[in-house]
């Protein structure tokens, strides 16, 4: 029922025993992680998980262990508040919040940092990054810079690897990691992931099969604006210029689908299309690749089911798309 404030939880032992309860009533669970600063994106993962279980539980955490420190956590968009106020307004409404201030935070560490909520991190950019300081210590998450003492990490290794896991080398570890304890703290039924993070809803769907988790993993179709641009908190973070011209991400891969439908499977043309379209508007691509929808092996002629997936620099904002390309 839309109106309805969600009960807000921030223990782990609290949230479990929630849980657990309410399966015990015969109540079915679903989960939609985020990191917050939620819009229209979230909502439609929620929409999903209304169809599938009784209960929603949406988590709001701004995970240190998916960044590194030269990466963007201090910056991370928050609006608690205003997320409250959105999830009240959902159809069918949410259950429970789950908003821990810590989920790395033991008792026994030296610093307090890295309390959730967006901007609040103390983990902020430092000098050297993966080329100087970083690198003689190793590649580091936020979370093992400031010591807190966690160092049990779940891997993904091969579907990890690729797109976005070569530039940002310890993100979907982190990912992986948080979202194995939010499955251990809210035992959900199902958890709803939204496709536009394509790489990390195959990493997520690979890792509850390999490890047995009695959990079905649902991927949402990408929610876009009117003007095409997909759905993503970082867009805030956007001039109107620059929003502007990352329309030429959702544009090319619309064009590249198009083109592939009607015959033009050589994937370097495909790719071609794209990166001239969004270099010409200014943006800078770190990737843009064509791989096997389950593998996420890069193909080089479409035969089955793919994804174009591509990541790009407007200013000071990467931005993420994807478009399935079925034939």
């Amino acid at each position: 029922m839309a109106g309805r404030e969600p009960e807000i939880i921030t223990e782990k032992n609290q949230m479990r025993k929630w849980s657990r309860a309410m399966r015990a009533k015969g109540e079915t669970i679903g989960l939609v992680p985020t990191m917050g600063y939620l819009h229209e994106g979230h909502i439609s993962l929620i929409k999903e998980a209304h169809k599938r279980t009784s209960l929603i539980v949406v988590s709001i955490y701004v995970n240190p262990g998916q960044f590194s420190p030269t990466e963007d956590l201090s910056t991370y968009p928050s609006d608690f508040h205003s997320d409250i106020r959105k999830l009240m307004a959902v159809p069918g409404g949410v259950d429970v919040v789950f908003h821990p201030h810590n989920l790395y935070d033991y008792g026994k560490s030296k610093t307090t940092g890295l309390k959730n909520g967006g901007g609040s991190s103390n983990c902020e950019n430092s000098s050297g990054g993966v080329d100087g300081e970083v690198e003689k210590k190793g590649v580091m998450s936020c979370v093992e810079e400031r010591g807190l003492g966690h160092e049990t990490w779940v891997r993904v290794e091969r579907l990890e690897k690729v797109m976005c896991g070569k530039s940002r080398p310890v993100f979907f570890r982190g990912v992986a990691t948080v979202v194995t304890k939010l499955f251990n703290i809210v035992e959900p039924d199902v958890a709803v992931f939204g496709k536009k993070d394509y790489q990390q809803w195959r990493i997520i769907q690979r890792m509850v099969r390999d490890l047995d988790f009695s959990i079905e993993v649902i991927g949402s179709d990408v929610m876009r604006d009117n003007d095409g641009l997909a759905l993503s908190s970082r867009n805030v973070h956007l001039s109107p210029e620059e929003r502007e011209k990352a329309l030429s991400i959702s544009k090319s891969l619309l064009r590249a689908k198009f083109s592939a439908e009607k015959g033009q499977v050589n994937c370097r043309e495909l790719r071609n299309l794209v990166t001239q379209a969004v270099d010409k508007a200014g943006g800078r691509i770190d990737y843009a690749e064509i791989v096997d929808q389950e593998s996420l092996e890069a193909v080089e002629e479409i035969k089955s089911p793919v994804v174009f997936c591509i990541a790009a620099w407007f200013g000071k904002v990467r931005l993420i798309d994807n478009m399935e390309i079925n034939i």
